[in-house]
């Protein structure tokens, strides 16, 4: 198992442990726990993100891979197949995802830019890279 793979697996075990809640650098942070399905592999992978609400039945993800050029791999199996689940604290609601455009992605990116500055910071060090908005719809 590769590095980041442990320490995703920490932060998992640590969200299921705590109700959703994590410390460390991301305390305070709003995560949840994706599961989707790997585009080449077929196989189900869960990965912790910061979220945004965007109502009750609705959250934004952020493909930011912490201001790398490329986009992360959860980010291509979701516009592969965008049938997924989160976990968010002890729930877990089935999903359908979408990448936000236009007016819609710039004022969830905006928002959590404010709300957490280091989004900021990812957008400098992409390399020119727009990263990528994800609304998860709950399938209701």
């Amino acid at each position: 198992m590769s590095e980041a793979n442990d320490f995703n697996q920490r932060i998992v075990e640590e969200f299921r442990a705590n109700g959703g809640k994590v410390g460390g650098p991301f305390e305070g942070l709003p995560l949840v726990l994706l599961h989707h399905t790997g585009a080449k592999s077929g196989i189900e992978r869960v990965n912790p993100l910061a979220y945004q609400r965007l109502a009750d039945d609705s959250f934004a993800t952020f493909a930011s891979k912490g201001g790398a050029p490329t986009n992360p791999d959860w980010y291509h199996n979701l516009v592969a197949n965008p049938n997924a689940s989160i976990e968010i604290g002890t729930q877990r609601h089935d999903v359908t995802a979408r990448v936000a455009s236009g007016e819609e992605r710039r004022r969830i990116w905006e928002a959590q830019k404010e709300a957490f500055p280091n989004f900021a910071e990812y957008e400098t060090t992409t390399g020119g890279r727009e990263i990528p908005v994800v609304v998860l719809d709950k399938v209701l």
